[in-house]
């Protein structure tokens, strides 16, 4: 069953150590000879109960939470604040393990004249059992993201139309 793997896959990576590159996702649809647009991302995989804490939107698809490093931060820094920001919860620093990259690239989805290279850094955390309030951008907002506890199968589930995209 692809639920019970991907859950294996998961446990897997938490109990590697060091940062290493898990996947890189090509889409192959950009000119090489176009500026580049290149970011760091910070991703944190948190599970408590068997459950995963997950961003949910109106589209009903499911974000694991993270976002985008900024100037002069460090990873986990920028994890501690992303996570704050878009979940309420609060990372509890020691417990930050590093699992992996994921490198996506593709043509840029606003300026279609550039080449986006975005390295996804994922990181296994705790939380502790507060929830504050979030502090999300308009744009998190308007799509109304929030926090949602889920299960693999629910996620999976939620979000099989994206298993049918090519790369």
């Amino acid at each position: 069953m692809i639920a019970d793997r991907i859950i294996n896959d998961f446990y897997f990576l938490i109990k590697e150590s060091g940062m290493k590159k898990l996947l890189v996702l090509d889409s192959h649809d950009y000119n090489n000879n176009v500026p580049v647009f290149e970011k760091n991302a910070v991703r944190a995989i948190i599970i408590k109960n068997g459950l995963f804490a997950m961003q949910l939107g109106n589209s009903g698809e499911y974000k694991i939470p993270g976002g985008t490093v900024e100037e002069g931060e460090i990873f986990e820094q920028a994890l501690l604040r992303e996570i704050r920001e878009e979940t309420g919860l609060s990372i509890k620093p020691d417990s930050i393990t590093e699992l992996g990259e994921i490198e996506e690239i593709r043509r840029d989805r606003f300026f279609g004249s550039r080449k986006y290279i975005c390295h996804s850094f994922y990181y296994r955390c705790e939380v502790w059992e507060e929830v504050l309030e979030t502090d999300m951008t308009m744009q998190e907002t308007n799509l109304g993201y929030h926090l949602e506890w889920a299960s693999i199968q629910q996620i999976i589930s939620a979000n099989s139309r994206l298993l049918k995209e090519t790369w």
